[in-house]
């Protein structure tokens, strides 16, 4: 019997979803293999510090300060990073570090990114008065300088490890509401949006489920932005004594308390400041690799 099956039938290409393409993209680019690698080796050395390190980072050992990393004239592998002013062991304050570095980091995106998604959202799908009203917010946000005002709230209110998630999440909103305000705009005029009105669908119904999974790329790409800034910006803090306190420790209070040190024992600041470089460095070239695949340019 002669197979009439239609061979244009069998090479016809199997249709993706536009999430699924965009991983296929990042998964061919050589940014996201090289940053998605060390962010996922540091979260994974911040997991498992324990493991890690015998030693507690708040742990003093004044008999043993300042002992130099193992590479340098009188290091000791038992100590494979040196020991700071305080004779605790620096391997251990780098990978316990990570922990409140990367926290603040994703913690003050959350919150930064679910106020401007929101404002975003409401001014670029309504339009009008509540977007006037947002494009005046966003305007008064950005005559702020971020740091100044971060500054002048902690040393008002005091420091504390959840005031500073909170004042630098509450200053970083500005970026998500722009994007997502012009990215919501954009979607508001398409044919399908216009359909789901027509036949009566809720308006929470259109931008949950129409509106939201569609501005999902630009979101991602803004945050990974504002992760690094916010880690930065709480090493900026830290470094200016108005950051994370001890006991805690973050790689931006491991800067400064070793600021003291620059001329005699420079791998005091050089080892965590090239810890915050590595991450920041990192994040960018996710996030880049994520706007190339993402953006109409990139999906040529």
């Amino acid at each position: 019997m002669t197979d009439m099956t239609n061979p244009a039938q069998d090479t016809a290409p199997v249709s993706l979803s536009p999430g699924r393409v965009a991983l296929r993209r990042a998964l061919r680019h050589g940014g996201f293999w090289i940053g998605g690698t060390i962010i996922l080796l540091i979260i994974l050395m911040a997991v498992f510090a324990p493991l890690i390190t015998p030693y507690d980072p708040s742990v003093q050992g004044l008999a043993q300060r300042y002992v130099p990393p193992f590479w340098a004239e009188g290091g000791s592998w038992q100590h494979p990073l040196g020991t700071d002013n305080l004779g605790r062991d620096y391997m251990s304050r780098l990978l316990y570090g990570a922990r409140i570095s990367l926290g603040i980091g994703i913690l003050t995106v959350l919150i930064s990114g679910t106020i401007g998604t929101a404002m975003g959202i409401t001014a670029g799908y309504w339009g009008g008065w509540p977007d006037m009203i947002i494009n005046f917010f966003i305007t008064v946000r950005l005559t702020l300088p971020v740091v100044l005002v971060a500054l002048v709230v902690v040393a008002l209110i005091g420091s504390s490890l959840w005031l500073l998630i909170l004042v630098i999440g509450l200053l970083l909103w500005d970026r998500f509401a722009i994007v997502v305000r012009s990215a919501t705009q954009q979607l508001a005029q398409r044919e399908y949006i216009t359909s789901a009105r027509a036949i009566g669908s809720s308006t929470p119904r259109i931008l949950f489920r129409e509106i939201l999974p569609n501005i999902t790329g630009p979101l991602v790409v803004v945050a990974s932005i504002e992760i690094a800034h916010a880690i930065l910006l709480e090493a900026a803090l830290s470094f200016l004594g108005l950051g994370v306190q001890p006991p805690d420790v973050s790689w931006g209070l491991m800067v400064a308390e070793a600021k003291a040190q620059l001329l005699f024992r420079p791998w005091m600041i050089a080892i965590p400041g090239a810890a915050l470089v590595l991450l920041v460095f990192a994040i960018n070239l996710v996030g880049d690799a994520l706007r190339d695949v993402t953006t109409p340019e990139g999906k040529a």
